[in-house]
């Protein structure tokens, strides 16, 4: 009795260091970080420019470093949008419009997803022009050999309209520059129906000499996105490279550790978020180096930080009265799945790997994919969650029915179990030894109840991975409450669900759908037969506890998908146990019929 009241104890003690650390410790350090960061941007004075700075060396030339500085008198979007002229963009997917000045794209808006669920709330902005608070664009031009003297368009150029008036998937545009001594620069931009652009830059040479040029492309950003990084998501650099392999660097690294280089034939860059990304795809089959570098914000402020992925090719030479073209394509938009894998289809090397699947690729992709199809048929996400776990289910029945059937033989030893401990009450080693003997006896495995919850662990991963990084899932609603399978459950017990207007600290943000899950999992845990260890039963009592509290945190959708998992679970085992002749006795694995044989003993007296 003292060991359960000394574990007992423990156990309480632990989940108030827990919430104490959390009260007392976390969140004031999350506060005056916030506060930290907001003073700095406030008093950094630096002078706003969109100048070129030093560059990544990537061989003969470099590649230039376009991002622009950030200071306290950032412009808003609408005033860094009349700094120059511009060339609308209109899809139904995109909005937005490309800058004359250095013709860059630098204005786009995801017109399928908001900021929240709310659907008044402002569309998503992904690329942002220089001078406002967070610059994010992709760029494209030519550097010339080092020691040549030729005139090429930079980020101050003004281009000319030369052909279309709006960038459409059916009216491609066509700008133009002239540098005045022979060179004639022209640049198509294409759009498909989604976030696919494809620039196709040309140059004519009326100079009388050849001239080499090094055409480049970048993407720029200044500043991390918003929210803490997470462990399971990648968010930074990253690229794909036929004979290179992958390179994934978070921001963070990234700052760290200094530039990286790449060179190949064959592959695509950029820079990714969990639901967003901007990539570069060269021309396939031409010689390029891939560049990845970072520059630290001013006094440490992870919102300066300068981040850039560019790649530059293999000098070009345009002889006398001739022309040269290089097509290159860039992806700015959301990734969704079907998209993404639909341009990896169209010769776009491994462009899937753009979605952190992770290490549970092999099982995450097709949960998602059984998700999202039988989800088009129902129309809820929640639903197709419903029916893949029935499904995963059914995939483990054999391997889940043996392990019951295992629980319901141990369940039929019950009372020799108990007899035994009533004969060595005074020993307890002799005790476990005849418990182990009885075991082998009747061929039960004690361990074999544990397997359904272990063989639905990666399934769990996989579905936990499919909800946090899909952006099919954002913003996803359920029935009643829950607007978004992706977020935590709105709702708390603390605050009697909303009745009362208070709003509890995060660590007592349990809502209503993990205490479902947690009450699903106490009745399939009283079903089975008590541990024979004391220390045991008292971990198996708390356990649904303890998973209440950490899957509070966790998306709606994995913890409905769990709380349904726990339902079939006692249900299927339920049938076994009948099945097996094994009386189903919830209420007497909670005492209670102790309790009621006691009231009627008194009763007998009385």
């Amino acid at each position: 009795m003292g060991d359960n009241r000394n574990f007992i104890i423990a156990i309480l003690l632990s989940v108030l260091v827990f919430v104490g650390w959390q009260h007392f410790v976390v969140t004031p350090r999350m506060e005056a970080e916030k506060a930290k960061q907001a003073q700095t941007a406030a008093t950094t004075a630096a002078p706003a420019s969109d100048a070129t700075a030093p560059a990544v060396q990537g061989g003969a030339a470099s590649v230039p470093s376009s991002t622009a500085t950030i200071t306290a008198a950032s412009l808003s979007l609408d005033e860094a949008l009349k700094l120059s002229p511009r060339v609308e963009i209109a899809s139904d997917r995109v909005d937005g419009s490309i800058s004359l000045k250095g013709a860059r794209i630098d204005d786009l808006h995801l017109r399928d997803y908001r900021e929240t669920v709310e659907k008044t709330s402002p569309e998503i902005a992904l690329l942002s022009p220089a001078r406002t608070d967070k610059p994010y664009f992709a760029e494209f031009g030519y550097v010339a050999a080092p020691g040549a003297t030729v005139k090429l368009p930079t980020s101050d150029t003004l281009w000319t309209v030369e052909a279309g008036s709006t960038l459409t998937p059916k009216t491609p545009v066509t700008l133009a520059w002239n540098n005045g001594e022979g060179l004639v620069f022209h640049r198509t931009i294409s759009l498909d129906e989604n976030f696919l652009f494809t620039i196709a830059d040309s140059v004519e040479n009326k100079s009388g000499a050849p001239v080499s040029l090094y055409p480049y492309g970048l993407v720029s950003r200044t500043g991390q996105p918003a929210g803490k990084p997470f462990y399971i998501l990648h968010e930074g650099f990253i690229g794909e490279f036929k004979d290179n392999g992958e390179t994934a660097i978070k921001y963070a690294s990234a700052v760290k550790d200094g530039p990286q280089t790449v060179s190949d034939t064959e592959g695509w860059l950029g820079i990714t978020d969990k639901y967003w990304a901007a990539a570069l795809i060269p021309q396939a089959g031409r010689p390029f180096v891939a560049n990845f570098s970072a520059e630290a914000g001013a006094n440490a402020d992870p919102q300066h930080e300068r981040f850039q992925a560019d790649f530059r090719y293999e000098a070009l030479t345009i002889a006398p009265n001739s022309s040269a073209t290089v097509n290159n394509r860039l992806f700015a938009g959301a990734k969704v799945s079907k998209v993404i894998d639909r341009y990896k289809d169209q010769g776009i090397y491994r462009f899937n790997l753009l979605i952190d699947w992770g290490w549970f690729w092999f099982l995450t992709q097709p949960v998602f994919k059984a998700i999202d199809l039988i989800a088009r048929a129902t129309g809820n996400f929640g639903i197709a969650i419903l029916i893949v776990t029935v499904l995963i289910k059914a995939a483990f029945f054999p391997l889940a029915n043996r392990s019951y059937e295992s629980m319901s033989k141990m369940k039929k030893l019950q009372p020799e179990m108990e007899r035994i401990k009533e004969v060595h009450a005074e020993d307890k080693m002799r005790q476990q030894q005849e418990i182990m003997e009885l075991y082998k006896k009747e061929k039960v495995n004690p361990i074999a109840g544990c397997l359904p919850m272990v063989i639905q662990i990666p399934v769990f991963f996989s579905l936990y991975k499919v909800l946090f990084v899909t952006i099919e899932m954002r913003h996803a609603p359920f029935f009643g409450w829950i607007h978004d399978l992706s977020a935590p459950d709105p709702t708390t017990l603390f605050n009697l669900f909303g009745l009362i207007p208070w709003a509890p600290p995060a660590f007592l943000l349990i809502g209503a759908w993990p205490l479902i899950m947690g009450f699903t999992m106490f009745v399939t845990q009283r079903m089975n037969p008590a541990p024979a260890d004391p220390v045991q039963q008292q971990i198996f009592t708390w356990m649904p506890v303890i998973f209440t509290f950490m899957l509070a945190s966790f998306p709606a959708g994995l913890v409905i998908y769990w709380a349904w998992n726990n339902t079939l679970s006692a249900l299927q085992q339920g049938v076994i146990m009948r099945r097996q002749g094994v009386k189903i006795e919830i209420f007497s694995n909670l005492g209670f019929d102790k309790l009621f044989a006691r009231r009627g003993a008194d009763s007998g007296k009385s």
